[in-house]
């Protein structure tokens, strides 16, 4: 059984994004809006327990207190949002975030074999569009295939998203390499009968990954595609 396609996750996988940059596009679009509301490094941590940034704000609000005379949470949510996505897209443009180590390798490594590439990501789809065509670059963002935001009603650690990708591009779950970074990715690809490895980001170093096939540092501690296509090899032989 050979590996038919490498898939990542976006925010901690392919770029270091979660503390200073959705955080901080977040507070910025708090203050935009004219809110009394910052997240703290601590408190943003928290939230990532939840999958999706509309959800998470959800989940504040439902905890602290929904802000004073807002008559449509749906719409306030949604705004927000969106202006989150406009602020952190300009980020990412600035080249405020770079690529985590050992990304660009792979990626290339795969292209070279010919497999299929995929970003799943329960982040915005302009958000993860923007990672992919301004740090992956011209020649790589249309050979990758991304599922992001709300394509899937179920977020993760639900398998839908992963399920999706699977049908969407004809591949069998037990020949894909998943790459996460948290917890609740890792049980999504996992749920989705898919070879996961996790790269650990600062948020989620104390997260539980026993379920992993292996655990990194960074994609350059030892992984390579001959790596990803032995987990393949090694799940046949089971």
């Amino acid at each position: 059984m050979t590996m038919e396609a490498l898939i990542f996750d976006c925010d901690g996988v392919l770029v270091d994004t979660e503390r200073d940059g959705h955080r901080v596009a977040f507070n910025a679009a708090f203050a935009d809006a004219g809110l009394d509301l910052s997240w703290s490094v601590e408190r943003y941590g928290e939230l990532l327990t939840t999958g999706g940034g509309k959800e998470r704000m959800v989940r504040h609000f439902n905890e602290t207190g929904w802000p004073k005379g807002v008559d449509d949470k749906d719409a306030l949510i949604a705004l927000l949002h969106k202006k989150k996505t406009e602020l952190f897209t300009r980020l990412i443009e600035a080249g405020a975030l770079p690529l985590r180590p050992g990304v660009e390798r792979l990626v290339d490594e795969a292209l070279g074999a010919g497999l299929t590439i995929a970003v799943c990501s329960t982040s915005n789809e302009k958000s993860v569009r923007a990672i992919v065509e301004q740090l992956l670059g011209a020649k790589r963002a249309p050979k990758i295939t991304i599922f992001a935001g709300d394509i899937v009603a179920a977020k993760k650690p639900d398998p839908a998203i992963y399920n999706l990708a699977a049908e969407t591009l004809g591949l069998k779950p037990a020949q894909c390499v998943v790459i996460e970074d948290s917890h609740i990715g890792l049980s999504a690809a996992k749920a989705a009968r898919m070879n996961c490895i996790v790269t650990m980001s600062p948020y989620t170093a104390e997260e539980d990954f026993a379920s992993a096939d292996r655990v990194v540092s960074d994609l350059d501690q030892g992984i390579t595609l001959d790596v990803c296509q032995s987990l393949v090899a090694l799940r046949a032989g089971r």
